[in-house]
């Protein structure tokens, strides 16, 4: 569904950056109280019942915020890349994904960079690497953000019996409310400001992770086995899908928690859902051609 729909989905939007196809890396938990799968915190006080729940590992494309790829696992598994499928992940050449430093994968990296693959992640802090040479430091004005620091550091990483090197760029970042990133990337060719940019980026996936669990019914299953748990899970992705090309079809300026509100309440009516998110009066005007029929003869 999600090919039948990405070229509509798409638009000429490059949200302001040089990179014209940028992937976005990230994952949520949904809690359950289930023995199916386990792992959510730890065993609660006053002999409650143990939380138990799933991960979903997803991405999406920046522009069109949709899923392109998405891996359930146990929630009690850490954001591993093997366990998420990041080397599964079939991306075009000159693309960039963004994730956070959770998803460090120095082998992968390297695979990535080989093929010409770009990306964004924030280094971790025992991260062990070489300084090769300062590009840029700077002292930054108070309260005002920007790169304080370029370097260009070495990494050393195992492939099965070898030892790679893989050389990426280390970007020092400060926020408007004083907060520290270090970034690291393998495109030698944008600049620093558009680095940290890239990872701004990744709030998207928050959104629309917000829109799952506010909009859908992911806080009751219909089912207590694993199957039933991920058939509803992905049929809320679909369900997601579909409401984002129906928004879009309507190109209305109504928030997707009204577009979802009013198509669940007028599922079965016989409206033209189209003109029904199109209008901005109380009353619902009916049209002068009639509906298909879902039944052709």
């Amino acid at each position: 569904m999600t090919d039948r729909y990405s070229s509509f989905l798409s638009d000429s939007r490059t949200l302001g950056l040089s990179i014209r196809e940028l992937f976005i890396v990230d994952s949520t938990t949904i809690r359950l109280f289930s023995d199916i799968l386990k792992g959510v915190g730890r065993n609660p006080k006053n002999d409650g019942k143990k939380k138990g729940g799933l991960k979903v590992h997803m991405l999406i494309d920046a522009v069109q915020s949709v899923a392109k790829f998405v891996r359930i696992t146990e929630a009690k598994v850490h954001d591993n890349p093997a366990r998420a499928g990041l080397k599964d992940l079939q991306l075009p050449a000159f693309s960039m994904v963004v994730f956070d430093k959770a998803y460090n994968f120095y082998r992968q990296f390297g695979k990535w960079t080989d093929g010409n693959i770009y990306f964004v992640t924030r280094q971790k802090n025992n991260a062990v690497y070489k300084v090769l040479e300062i590009v840029m430091e700077r002292e930054l004005e108070n309260d005002k953000a920007g790169v304080s620091k370029e370097e260009i550091i070495l990494l050393k990483y195992k492939d099965g019996k070898q030892v790679k090197e893989l050389k990426l760029r280390r970007i020092s970042y400060r926020d408007e409310k004083n907060r520290h990133y270090i970034f690291i990337c393998n495109n030698f060719i944008i600049t620093a400001e558009e680095i940290a940019l890239i990872y701004k980026k990744r709030w998207g996936i928050e959104l629309l992770f917000k829109k799952m669990k506010q909009n859908f019914q992911l806080h009751y299953f219909y089912g207590e086995n694993e199957n039933a748990i991920r058939t509803q899970v992905w049929c809320t992705l679909i369900a997601q899908l579909l409401l984002t090309v129906i928004q879009k079809i309507a190109n209305t300026k109504k928030a997707f928690s009204t577009v979802a509100t009013l198509i669940r309440i007028h599922l079965i009516s016989l409206l033209d859902v189209v003109e029904l998110l199109r209008n901005v009066k109380r009353s619902y005007a009916k049209p002068d051609i009639p509906l298909p029929s879902l039944f052709q003869t």
